[in-house]
């Protein structure tokens, strides 16, 4: 796994984008650098897959990001986990304060039970998108598929639970300027979609905007707030550092 940390000019911006309502987007993030993932007008739902970009075979395991961190939601601090007990990427900042680690993502069935067909020979360039049909296609450039589809993030998505286990959409977490940054902890393919979760209780086909910004870094030093979260995580980042050392541990 060969390492390319942007150490010269960390914090310089590479890259800034819209990701409209309804939008995929895919890229590789090299280790150390950034992704700011920002919600415009409050609202956006933004699922994201994981992966090693070397190997991707090895990619994000919701159940040990969650058991390892004693947590049930993601913010700032955490870091999520790989297949292999590597940490793919951390969570530097968070305005947000909580993103959905358990609910999934909506399909096209969901989608037309939902909202009704929307198609494109209807809406043209506003048809209705969904989640499940943009991860393929986004994964096809990269030649994934179907069987690489795992459980994924949703950013900017607060879902609560009862005691009787009764999940709940919180629609009072969704605030205009809403920041979230992810710090690449190896070579990460990234893959998102901007498009509305299953639990968001409206009717009416109105996902939001977001902006993406990408930025220069360096992957996590010895004395960072991620790593010491928890001791697993530590544990985490030996491991991750030992791979790009070409070190067995």
């Amino acid at each position: 796994m060969p390492s390319d940390a942007n150490t010269d000019n960390a914090g310089a911006i590479l890259l800034e984008e819209p990701l409209r309502g309804g939008q995929m987007w895919s890229r590789v993030l090299r280790r150390g650098q950034t992704l700011t993932l920002i919600d415009v007008e409050g609202g956006a739902a933004i699922a994201a897959l994981f992966f090693n970009a070397d190997q991707p075979l090895e990619r994000y395991n919701m159940p040990d990001t969650l058991k390892a961190q004693h947590v049930a939601r993601l913010t700032a601090g955490a870091v999520l986990y790989s297949d292999m007990g590597r940490v793919l990427c951390s969570i530097v900042r968070d305005t947000a304060g909580w993103h959905d680690t358990i609910t999934g993502h909506m399909t096209a069935e969901m989608s037309q039970r939902k909202y009704g067909v929307g198609s494109y020979q209807q809406l043209r360039n506003d048809f209705y998108r969904n989640t499940r049909d943009n991860f393929l296609i986004e994964l096809g450039k990269h030649g994934l598929g179907k069987r690489d589809i795992h459980p994924n993030v949703n950013f900017f998505v607060k879902v609560t639970a009862d005691p009787d286990g009764f999940l709940t959409f919180a629609t009072d977490a969704a605030r205009p300027g809403s920041e979230v940054t992810l710090r690449a902890e190896m070579n990460v393919l990234v893959v998102l979609s901007n498009t509305p979760h299953p639990l968001e209780p409206g009717t009416r086909y109105a996902p939001k905007p977001a902006l993406l910004r990408l930025a220069a870094g360096e992957p996590a030093g010895v004395d960072d707030p991620c790593r010491h979260a928890c001791p697993e995580n530590e544990r985490g980042f030996v491991l991750t550092e030992s791979a790009f050392a070409g070190v067995t541990p």
